[in-house]
């Protein structure tokens, strides 16, 4: 089990004092966020892909490339990559050359985003959003495993004989997540490939994601690629902690009320008590996000939203904190309990890597018989 954080990037006035960060300082912020949540013990950071303001992750590989080089351990994500507008060539190679730079500490969440004037910026049309993401990600499915290719689609100009450079680290491309709050063809997608599917489990009432994470898994199986159970999820989550419950609340409460997310809407309580947002102390935390199981099964990845809403640094690096000291140990412990041998831990480079080599020694042997005498026989 994989636990995490990501980042929107938003770039939200302080309610408390009124002060907004400058860009530079939210990015900066950023960096020391992803920093921390490495040597508080996280096995993942991601980074949200937007294009206009109040955001600034505009550059995800030159912030997770930044980032890369100032820490050993810990994945590097995206939450999300925008595969209806960026072009698919573009995203093989950027990512392969930020798998290449991070010795293979990266994945990557496709999605289409939301939100609606991205699309012409880019001189793209959101009423194709579905079909752009489905073609576009066959495209840098096929970019990535073959070495030449040959191309033709609706929505960019065909390609002949084309190499994406450079090839992925050891012949084994990221690991792709399709990410989705609404779509049930994006849970299809992600079924199809045999990938990951995210629900960023947010701010809808669980029965919601639930669906798409049932539809993920029966394709998922529909498709051959294991069973039900053994299907790759991860799951979104929002906290904020003190050792205190009601001093959490009462701390957070004007961060809540006036978040351009979901602020001057159901109150705190409401939220919370309708959505995965945990407010309170560590123990609740624990408790909410255990409870995720019940809800989804036995699943590989948990990324929490924590710098959202204003917060300032300081008080996100205190957050991380008390995750990496009194929620991470006890989460890492629980989730392992009862979990059945069949299901799989969250891909990782590694994994991959040992597995393609396995399966390549496999076919080798099945096209040599006569080299095996147990096979010949």
């Amino acid at each position: 089990m994989q636990f995490g954080i990501f980042t929107v990037g938003d770039v939200t006035p302080d309610p408390t004092t009124g002060r907004t960060p400058s860009e530079h300082e939210r990015i900066k912020a950023t960096v020391a966020i992803a920093r921390k949540a490495e040597e508080v013990g996280l096995d993942v950071f991601a980074t949200g892909e937007h294009h206009n303001p109040p955001f600034v992750p505009s550059s995800p590989t030159t912030l997770l490339g930044y980032i890369a080089a100032q820490t050993e351990r810990i994945i590097l994500s995206t939450s999300t990559t925008l595969i209806t507008t960026n072009d698919p060539v573009k995203i093989a190679e950027d990512y392969a050359v930020l798998q290449h730079l991070a010795d293979g500490r990266v994945d990557l969440m496709m999605g289409r985003g939301n939100t609606g004037p991205v699309y012409p910026w880019f001189g793209k049309d959101i009423r194709q959003g579905i079909p752009l993401a489905i073609e576009n990600y066959a495209l840098l499915h096929q970019l990535w495993r073959e070495d030449v290719v040959d191309w033709s689609g609706r929505f960019r100009t065909p390609l002949q004989s084309f190499t994406a450079t450079p090839r992925p680290l050891d012949g084994v491309p990221p690991f792709v997540w399709h990410g989705s709050i609404r779509s049930p063809e994006i849970a299809e997608q992600a079924a199809y490939y045999g990938d990951g599917f995210f629900a960023n489990n947010i701010f809808w009432p669980k029965e919601h994601f639930q669906k798409l994470v049932n539809l993920y898994r029966e394709r998922y199986a529909h498709y051959g690629h294991g069973t039900p159970e053994q299907a790759i999820v991860g799951l979104g989550g929002q906290v904020f902690m003190r050792k205190n419950s009601q001093d959490a609340v009462r701390e957070f409460r004007p961060y809540f009320d006036n978040a351009p997310v979901y602020g001057h809407g159901p109150s705190l309580e409401e939220f919370t008590a309708e959505t995965p947002l945990t407010v309170g102390s560590p123990q609740e935390v624990i408790e909410k996000t255990l409870a995720f199981r019940d809800t989804f099964g036995d699943y590989q990845r948990q990324l929490f939203l924590m710098d959202h809403a204003g917060l300032p640094l300081k008080t996100v690096l205190e957050q991380l904190d008390l995750l990496g000291e009194e929620v991470l140990p006890v989460l890492r412990e629980e989730f392992a309990k009862g979990r059945p041998a069949g299901v799989p831990d969250a891909p990782t480079h590694a994994s991959r890597v040992a597995a393609e080599r396995a399966r390549q020694e496999q076919d080798e042997t099945a096209a040599n018989p006569e080299e095996n005498p147990e096979v010949s026989k």
